[in-house]
């Protein structure tokens, strides 16, 4: 009977140790992921930084607040990449609110495909244009597919601007105009189209930017018509 209690006893005690040791070895592991998002750079751009003392468009430095928008949403930087981006102010010395920057992957004009890479940064407006036929092409038709960050795509329909206060269009763009003021909010993950070919459409950048992958069956530069006509 002794020898069994004391027998119990000692058990106890090492079952009670043991939980002791493992209780006080357990680490919290934080998930990378979680670290990295928390540890993320306010993307914070100025106008001042892509113009020189003459107003003269500064690309290089257009290319670096983009590389830097880019990197921040993990989209891969390859190598050539910064060469490859085609970027534009549409001459109106605003970059920062009234640009343009993208990355061409193919452009088929026999069998009418192509993708491209849309890089906005943030609260930055695509100036509103439509697409007509041209060089034996046909009008383009498209669509985005938003993969980092948030753009406001407007087109025809029901005008909805006033459920979306955060877009304001800057001066620079036709004295503040748009004429298309139907607008979804897109946000990664989503996909919309134009709705009708020739239509006009324009988009707007979230707080992030937006790096939007679009699809279309051809482009032709000399097909483009913005609605500004300064900005033609």
């Amino acid at each position: 009977m002794n020898k069994s209690l004391i027998l119990l006893t000692l058990l106890s005690f090492t079952l009670i140790t043991n939980c002791k040791e493992n209780t006080e070895t357990v680490t919290e592991i934080v998930p990378e992921s979680i670290v990295s998002d928390n540890s993320k750079k306010e993307l914070k751009f100025t106008n001042d930084q892509f113009y020189d003392s003459e107003g003269n468009f500064l690309k290089e430095k257009a290319k670096d607040a983009l590389i830097e928008m880019l990197e921040y949403h993990n989209y891969p930087v390859f190598d050539g990449l910064r060469e490859k981006i085609w970027l534009t102010d549409y001459n109106q010395g605003n970059y920062a609110e009234l640009g343009l920057a993208s990355v061409m992957f193919v452009n088929n004009t026999e069998d009418k495909y192509m993708l491209m890479d849309i890089f906005l940064l943030p609260n930055q407006m695509l100036g509103e244009h439509m697409h007509f036929a041209a060089e034996g092409n046909p009008a383009k038709m498209e669509g985005w597919l938003v993969r980092h960050g948030k753009s406001y795509i407007a087109g025809i329909g029901i005008n909805n601007r006033d459920e979306f206060p955060q877009v304001v269009v800057p001066k620079e763009h036709w004295d503040g105009k748009v004429t298309t003021n139907h607008i979804i909010e897109a946000n990664e993950g989503d996909f919309a189209s134009l709705q009708k070919v020739e239509s006009p459409h324009w988009q707007m950048a979230g707080p992030e930017g937006a790096v939007i992958t679009e699809v279309g069956n051809v482009h032709t530069g000399s097909g483009v018509l913005r609605s500004d006509p300064k900005m033609n």
